[in-house]
């Protein structure tokens, strides 16, 4: 990792992780420059809970979905007695690929040399290995990770010790049951997928306030009530509420929505929760890096039904026609800027009453990421 210690000595200068409104952001250069990809790769995204799918990819048993962490090959597979697993897609012989995209299978075997592995990921078969010295194939088995399903989601960790997603995010889950009671009987509906010029950090920057939406967002400030939009940031996660009932918005139609509150939250480091107004619905939102300054986004539907209606599809159209558009040219006018030499650093304006006009969001996120690279380098 190429972080070293005088960064961080300069990345907390001028930081104080208990006043967001005495404290400015982080530098510039953690944004552009090469080697900070590398350190958010080994300090954050090695060592925390990342989004793969639903469940219902995964219902019975044999079912697999191959997927990438940031260039880790990974598979998660429902084994024989209804447990899910997770391993690298490696083969342990010449570390071929296992599996692609999603099916369904008894065992899983490579394509190469047709070894053969368990769905717990014990090898079972291995052609013309019989006269081979020291060779015990009850001594193979694939490389696991952590899995965890959560709030109806398949998660990952590729860090061995990291506590359960479950414990780090305290009462999260409980909170989105609240604000979702049809969570449980949502399916997949509908994706969108983004590629955007500028680095992640920045993307979750803008995700994390709304001190900028009166100005940039019109048609989102008519449909929600921005001043019942509240934030609360706590532990690894942190709430954007508001109501939003207002029918002559000009966003999208909500005569007949169900779901009347603007209910968001975001995961540490990468994860969006959303709740729209609406009809029932659910939005992930998956925020990956792909450069130092490029990044790819999805969003992902989930409705009572596995398409989206008219009056949905309308407010996917404009999330992804107006709403996503706004935001990409924020962010890739924010990634030009802290390429000069004209920006090291903002300072946070903040709301003492914690609304969405204040950054204090954007201050909770920037000090996980100084307390993951400190962690790292001790």
């Amino acid at each position: 990792m190429s972080l070293l210690q005088q960064d961080l000595s300069t990345i907390k200068a001028n930081f104080d992780p208990a006043a967001a409104d005495d404290s400015s952001s982080l530098p510039g250069f953690c944004y552009t420059q090469d080697r900070y990809l590398e350190a958010d790769r080994q300090a954050i995204f090695n060592k925390t809970w990342q989004f793969v799918c639903h469940q219902e990819r995964l219902r019975k048993p044999g079912q697999y979905y191959a997927f990438d962490i940031q260039g880790q090959p990974l598979f998660v597979v429902r084994n024989r007695d209804g447990d899910l697993r997770a391993f690298y897609n490696v083969c342990k012989h010449r570390a071929h690929a296992l599996v692609q995209g999603e099916g369904r299978a008894n065992v899983i075997t490579c394509p190469y040399h047709a070894w053969a592995y368990s769905l717990d990921g014990e090898l079972k078969n291995a052609p013309h290995t019989k006269h081979l010295k020291n060779f015990d194939k009850r001594e193979i088995c694939l490389s696991s990770v952590q899995v965890e399903l959560f709030c109806g989601f398949v998660f990952v960790n590729l860090d061995p010790k990291a506590p359960s997603l479950a414990e780090q995010s305290g009462n999260l889950a409980q909170e989105i049951h609240e604000w979702v009671p049809d969570l449980d009987q949502l399916t997949f509906a509908h994706r969108l997928t983004f590629d955007i010029k500028s680095n992640w950090k920045n993307v979750v920057d803008n995700f994390l306030e709304c001190y900028h939406c009166h100005v940039a967002h019109k048609d989102f400030a008519s449909l929600v009530e921005m001043d019942t939009y509240k934030v609360v940031t706590q532990g690894i996660y942190s709430s954007h509420m508001a109501k939003a009932g207002n029918v002559d918005n000009s966003a999208y139609k909500i005569d007949d929505a169900s779901v009347t509150d603007h209910a968001v939250w975001w995961l540490w480091p990468n994860i969006c929760l959303m709740r729209y107004p609406g009809e029932g619905n659910f939005i992930v939102l998956n925020v990956i890096p792909t450069g130092p300054e490029t990044t790819f986004e999805t969003y992902d539907f989930y409705f009572l039904q596995d398409h989206p209606k008219p009056s949905q599809m309308e407010a996917i159209d404009y999330l992804r026609d107006v709403l996503q558009q706004e935001d990409i040219d924020i962010v890739e006018s924010v990634q030009r800027g802290m390429r000069t030499p004209a920006f090291q650093q903002g300072r946070f304006v903040t709301d003492p009453e914690g609304s969405g006009l204040s950054e204090h969001g954007v201050h909770h996120f920037h000090g996980l990421v100084m307390e993951a690279y400190e962690k790292h380098l001790a």
